[in-house]
């Protein structure tokens, strides 16, 4: 642990401050104690406890639906939870109680993945929208007071720009600390505790390390952090202690010193890697054989050394009837790689081809000319119309067909909107009511049956029964393995590490943003899965101590 300590310490101070290092230890700043928390009578949290020492960075871990986010949305007010304490300073709080005015008075401060910043303004400008602007008697801002107030947070903060600086112009990691920065503007000393929700998941490797540094300087000066963050390294170059969620509970933690990162993921997993970690490590080692003779035929899709911010010289291959998984965790780059083959998003880096011949779409129109269609992850903001009936949003991407000579063939569109429901097994009332009157699994099916009906070459799906019960996703799959079995090729990205065990012929897992195993679900227990995705530094092996870094 002495160790441990001082390699924390050894990181370079980037911040002025009264406070020192481990002044607020053995403190408590903040605690949750029995947090039960359920929606429509499924659980949520189920009875989680939480400490959290003054002057630490404590790192909170989990994977996707494990109560993370329900966690922090509970201490910050925004949900209420059923049951349990909240105690912030020694304050204790019924949970049911804690509003987010309450959490702010109480001395809680957020940063979100959503920073809640304005390119386009001053840095001056957008601490104003959070604090107000100064004004004079006759209601004039007092530029000069803000700003000079600002630049001295940002000196007392060790964030190198000026408050006139517009925000735009800023690195990430520079962001970041703008937003924490504000966050804790009126903080006298240390006394707040800042909760950080994935704040490196954007950012390039360099910029993380930029920003961890800062943190943990601010840290040694007394404030006291939570980390909420997929990267393994980070928790081992700055957190002294993790504690880790898995479906609704505390699965285990303890101090980061005395934690192996191969323990924190049997705790993330729910399964023991200790037995077979040969097994899992060889796996991530040697791709396994494409599944189904897939391999044996030329690729369908081909990506070749793909760059974009995440993923840097990502390989893949897609065959003819094949259906491929991306699992990955946030910020891995499984989204980025759809986006890049859709034209939704520019490749910095490599090369793609379609049937043998290169594929460079310029946008998702001349994609979807390709034979390349594409669900994305959020239906309501990028796939669903709406405001527009279910006949509309299934005729969307073959409407030109209804038209002849400026008459659009209504009686024709209605027919096979209703087969097109019957085959799909949406259940609707009419094809004429609006699209967001259906479940979210019958407007799923609508989305997939439209696309369907251009019998694409490739389809690509990015969380494709996220919200979606499971009799929509019974038969979403069936459409898939249908759609596949007329030579289609299939990607899929998903955080549900049973949908793709369950959907795919083979899974390549993405770690930020490489490729680090090609995976044969027939042969790959679970457990292996998820070791691979939560893989650190795209290898699980088992870190001993000797083997921390230094920063």
């Amino acid at each position: 642990m002495a160790a441990h300590n001082e390699h924390r310490r050894s990181v370079p101070a980037a911040a002025a401050g009264t406070e020192r290092p481990g002044e607020h230890a053995g403190t408590v700043a903040l605690a949750a104690h029995g947090l039960v928390k359920s929606f429509a009578g499924a659980p949520a949290l189920s009875g989680v406890d939480l400490t959290v020492s003054g002057g630490t960075i404590h790192a909170l871990l989990g994977g996707n639906g494990s109560g993370k986010s329900t966690l922090i949305k509970c201490l910050a007010g925004v949900y209420q939870a059923d049951a349990g304490t909240i105690s912030i300073h020694g304050e204790n709080l019924p949970a049911r109680q804690v509003t987010p005015r309450r959490a702010r008075a109480a001395g809680l401060r957020f940063v979100h993945q959503d920073l809640g910043l304005f390119d386009s303004l001053s840095v001056a400008e957008n601490f104003a929208l959070d604090a107000g602007f100064p004004t004079n008697p006759l209601h004039g801002i007092r530029w000069r007071e803000l700003q000079n107030r600002v630049d001295g947070l940002l000196a007392h903060y060790a964030i190198a720009v000026r408050a006139t600086d517009r925000l735009g112009s800023l690195r990430p990691s520079q962001k970041t600390m703008v937003a924490v920065a504000r966050a804790l503007a009126d903080q006298q000393e240390s006394e707040y505790t800042l909760l950080l929700d994935e704040p490196t998941a954007s950012l390039a490797e360099d910029e993380s390390r930029e920003l961890m540094a800062a943190l943990r300087s601010r840290a040694n000066h007394g404030q006291t952090i939570v980390l909420v963050t997929h990267r393994f390294r980070e928790i081992e170059e700055v957190a002294d202690h993790v504690t880790v969620l898995r479906d609704g509970i505390v699965a285990g933690g303890g101090p980061v010193a005395d934690t192996s990162i191969a323990a924190i993921v049997d705790m993330m997993s729910g399964a023991s890697l200790t037995a077979g970690s040969a097994g899992v490590e060889a796996a991530l080692r040697t791709p396994a054989p494409p599944a189904q003779g897939a391999g044996a035929r030329s690729p369908l899709f081909e990506g070749r050394d793909l760059s974009r911010f995440p993923l840097s010289d990502v390989n893949l291959s897609v065959a003819s009837g094949e259906i491929v998984g991306l699992a990955g965790l946030a910020g891995s780059g499984r989204s980025t790689v759809l986006r890049a083959i859709f034209g939704d998003t520019a490749l910095t880096g490599g090369s793609m081809s379609l049937d043998g011949a290169p594929h460079e779409p310029s946008s998702p129109a001349d994609a979807v000319r390709s034979g390349v269609v594409f669900v994305p992850e959020n239906r309501h903001r990028d796939a669903a119309f709406l405001d527009l009936g279910v006949r509309e949003n299934a005729s969307a991407t073959v409407i030109g067909r209804y038209w002849r000579r400026l008459v659009m063939n209504l009686r024709m569109e209605r027919d096979e909107t209703h087969r097109l429901l019957a085959d799909h097994s949406v259940r609707a009332d009419g094809i004429e009511i609006p699209i967001s009157r259906l479940s979210g699994g019958n407007q799923q099916k609508v989305i997939l049956a439209r696309w369907l009906r251009r019998k694409p070459r490739l389809l690509l799906l990015d969380e494709p029964t996220q919200g979606v019960d499971v009799t929509s996703r019974r038969d979403i799959y069936r459409s898939l393995r249908d759609i596949a079995a007329q030579g289609c090729g299939v990607l899929v990205a998903s955080s549900d590490l049973d949908e793709l065990a369950e959907l795919c012929d083979r899974i390549l897992v993405l770690v930020e943003g490489h490729i680090v195993a090609d995976l044969d679900p027939a042969d790959t227990g679970r457990s292996a899965l998820a070791a691979a995705v939560m893989a650190a530094d795209h290898t699980p092996v088992h870190l001993r101590k000797d083997q921390k870094t230094n920063g």
